[in-house]
């Protein structure tokens, strides 16, 4: 089976949002429900190059991986209100490594603190596609004007 992550990168799959950012190592965009909504800031953060595992990862990859989290995570922080944020790798069901970022909000009851609980919470922050492409947007821009790399 060919890799998803993968056939996104080449142009062969649409998804929902827009290119948050880009270099030769790494992508960032928002995660997809495949048309359906969403929960609004679950970003996800893919290596470029075709690994499996974060040991999978050059020195080199490793930190620009790395520093990518950070910077993302403090752009929701500030864009989004975001008061903390879960990180995590699966990779149960996409061999391809990403690490998927999500916001937690403010007045988030603790019975959905976790990175997959939040989006349970009946007045957690869900939307289609143009709520999706204005939040990219908005950390894309964060991103441009506080660039620490």
């Amino acid at each position: 089976m060919e890799c998803f992550i993968c056939k996104k990168h080449r142009g062969e799959i649409q998804t929902y949002g827009i290119t948050i950012y880009e270099d030769e190592l790494v992508y960032v965009g928002h995660i997809d429900n495949n048309g359906q909504p969403v929960y609004l800031g679950h970003l996800m953060i893919d290596l470029k190059r075709h690994a499996h595992t974060l040991g999978d990862m050059t020195q080199e990859e490793a930190c620009f991986f790395g520093s990518t989290m950070a910077r993302v995570s403090k752009a929701l922080m500030v864009t989004e209100g975001a008061e903390h944020i879960y990180s995590l790798v699966s990779g149960n069901l996409v061999p391809h490594l990403h690490m998927h970022i999500v916001p937690r909000y403010p007045g988030t009851p603790e019975q959905y603190w976790g990175p997959m609980s939040v989006r349970e919470w009946s007045g957690a922050p869900i939307g289609r596609n143009h709520e999706v492409i204005e939040l990219c947007e908005r950390v894309r821009l964060y991103l441009e004007n506080n660039d620490v790399q």
